[in-house]
């Protein structure tokens, strides 16, 4: 299959969120892709304040008018689409991804289980978290998600091993806080820390971050690569810059 991992850059405008996913996935599907995958709260960022009347506003219903429109660009492109939403479910909010088939019906959708994407002193009746960890059958392999900081929490590691798919999806979102070399900083001290969780999870991940300025929820220095299930980078893409790693993949 021919896989497109793409780094785009958001905004604090929704409607140009959208905009630049639209013109991203249809460049992907111009280019030959079979999937697309984009970051973590791809439509808006991980910009949530814990402050529910901030926050609220920015999930998205799945299935909802957001996922009509992708799903329908699918549908359109023939393409297999992964992207993370801030999912709203009444007024309870989720950090979600979903996998969407070539006819625009959602066919897996991962809650992240992970509590790390709010604060701790976050209402819990509001931030909430996933608990099922599936995979899904199709016709370029199994496919599972992780999300961000699932990959870093042993128990839910432990769980994708049983699970056992062929792929791993894994939207992220990433910044580092500080006025650092980003790259430098990246290769010298976390890189190795997000290979050899890999490693661990023994399956072949998929991995991209989307590009922000810092005003955008401490910003986001972007990135995307495929690790394979030994923790060998098989390509990347460089930080700070928005494109698309376009790369062959076999079961």
């Amino acid at each position: 299959m021919r896989v497109a991992l793409v780094v785009h850059r958001v905004t604090l405008d929704m409607s140009s969120n959208m905009e630049t996913i639209k013109t991203a996935l249809n460049k992907a599907a111009n280019h030959g892709a079979d999937l697309v995958l984009f970051p973590e709260a791809a439509l808006t960022g991980l910009i949530n304040n814990d402050d529910p009347s901030h926050d609220l506003p920015l999930g998205q219903a799945i299935p909802g008018p957001a996922t009509d429109i992708l799903g329908g660009l699918c549908s359109e492109r023939g393409v297999w689409l992964a992207i993370g939403l801030l999912e709203r479910d009444e007024n309870r909010l989720y950090d979600s991804a979903v996998l969407f088939d070539p006819n625009g019906k959602i066919q897996l959708k991962h809650r992240r289980i992970s509590r790390d994407w709010h604060g701790k002193k976050a209402n819990p009746s509001v931030y909430c978290q996933g608990e099922e960890l599936r995979k899904v059958e199709t016709s370029l392999g199994s496919f599972a998600f992780l999300i961000c900081g699932d990959l870093f929490d042993d128990s839910i590691v432990a769980r994708l091993r049983n699970v056992g798919p062929d792929w791993v999806l894994f939207p992220f979102a990433r910044c580092f806080g500080n006025d650092a070399d980003v790259q430098a900083h990246w290769d010298k001290e976390e890189k190795e820390h997000y290979l050899a969780r890999v490693k661990v999870a023994g399956t072949t991940m998929l991995m991209t971050n989307y590009l922000a300025d810092k005003d955008i929820g401490g910003g986001a220095f972007g990135g995307a690569m495929v690790v394979r299930s030994d923790g060998f980078v098989i390509d990347s893409l460089p930080l700070g810059k928005s494109g698309i790693l376009y790369i062959e993949l076999q079961r």
